[in-house]
């Protein structure tokens, strides 16, 4: 699988696993926060800080930073990144 097909993968999941808590995906509110970071541990698999820090990383950066983030780390070949999640 190349890197467009698994990046589009996983942003279908993640659009399943968040249609309840995220019914507008232009913002997020603090009661659906909560509720999101407990499916990314309990069908995402992240752990508690884990999932904490990426919704952190998509609220604060959003995809048009996080887009050029990621085409960056693979043009460097890091796969995982210095924080070790």
């Amino acid at each position: 699988m190349n890197t467009c097909d698994e990046i589009n993968r996983l942003t279908e999941e993640y659009r399943h696993l968040l249609k309840k808590p995220v019914s507008n995906m232009a913002g997020i509110s603090k009661f659906a926060t909560g509720e999101i970071k407990d499916l990314l541990v309990s069908k995402g698999e992240w752990s508690p800080r884990a999932s904490e820090h990426l919704l952190d990383l998509a609220s604060a950066y959003g995809s048009f930073m996080l887009r050029n983030a990621l085409a960056l780390s693979i043009a460097l070949q890091i796969e995982d990144g210095e924080l070790g999640f």
